[in-house]
């Protein structure tokens, strides 16, 4: 029989099928990075390199008879160690999370200049305490500080956060360049380095199996810091694509819906002539 109730009770029946259907395909993604042996491999070795570095410097430090600047030394890698633990752990866990579908984005009005100067001031510190003293990071704005858009901010420092310890861990001399411009309706963002990581990079976006990545990479931290990127971009309704950078350096770029008063609309280009070196 057909009829208004029979209607209602289809769409129930449909929405209640495509919500299992949904969270069985989510519990699917988690196993299938819980499952992954290389991962888990690759993240063992992370934290016992770190915390062995934590015992090591916090030995040195309680045998004391040191000078001040090996205390500040010794303290720098202690802290240092400790954000990366903690930055492994929260990528690894906010990625099963967005597979559970219980995440969405979240736009606010934002300055995208002030997002970009509080991150390069935090990234300049982590240079300067990891004393990278070969490297050079780039700013390039396009715009005035004025400008404001609508956007998922908070997910998007998580994106540039994640890609900037990547680069970061293929670069040890030259530069990391961060900029944005605007392309028709979206918001693209992008960071440059010169390092040698473009295969790995390209490999780690595209890959549908992580572990046979992982088996021929062998970086646990960069797998999880580029899977979480993929996951927050695809999930602000943008895209995230890899192409090279000179000889063997990586660009990564990606573009996420924005919104905003007096939006100009801009062409991507890479060689901008407005750059900041911090």
């Amino acid at each position: 029989m057909s009829g208004p109730d029979s209607n209602i009770r289809d769409n129930i029946f449909t929405q209640s099928v495509l919500k299992q259907n949904s969270e069985q395909q989510a519990e699917a993604e988690i196993m299938k990075m819980i499952n992954c042996p290389s991962l888990l491999t690759g993240m063992s070795h992370e934290m016992r390199t770190h915390m062995n570095s934590i015992m090591a410097f916090s030995f040195l430090l309680n045998k004391g008879g040191l000078n001040e600047n090996e205390k500040e030394e010794f303290s720098n890698h202690i802290l240092s160690s400790c954000e990366q633990l903690m930055y492994l752990f929260d990528n690894f866990l906010d990625s099963a999370i967005i597979d559970t579908g219980n995440s969405k984005a979240e736009l606010v009005k934002c300055r995208i200049n002030e997002i970009l100067d509080e991150l390069l001031a935090d990234f300049r510190v982590i240079l300067e305490r990891e004393d990278h003293k070969d490297l050079v990071l780039i700013l390039e704005n396009q715009f005035s500080d004025q400008e404001e858009v609508y956007l998922d901010s908070y997910r998007v420092i998580r994106v540039i956060r994640s890609l900037f310890y990547n680069a970061l861990n293929s670069t040890k001399s030259g530069y990391i360049k961060i900029g944005y411009c605007f392309k028709e309706d979206d918001l693209v963002f992008y960071l440059l380095d010169s390092g040698n990581g473009f295969q790995k990079c390209d490999d780690f976006l595209k890959t549908e199996n992580l572990n046979e990545s992982l088996g021929r990479h062998n970086d646990a931290s960069s797998a999880i810091n580029l899977t979480l990127a993929r996951k927050l971009v695809n999930l602000m309704g943008g895209r995230i694509w890899v192409e090279p950078n000179g000889p063997s350096g990586t660009g990564i770029y990606f573009s996420v819906p924005a919104k905003g008063a007096g939006k100009q609309k801009f062409t991507l280009n890479k060689y901008l002539n407005s750059k900041m070196a911090i």
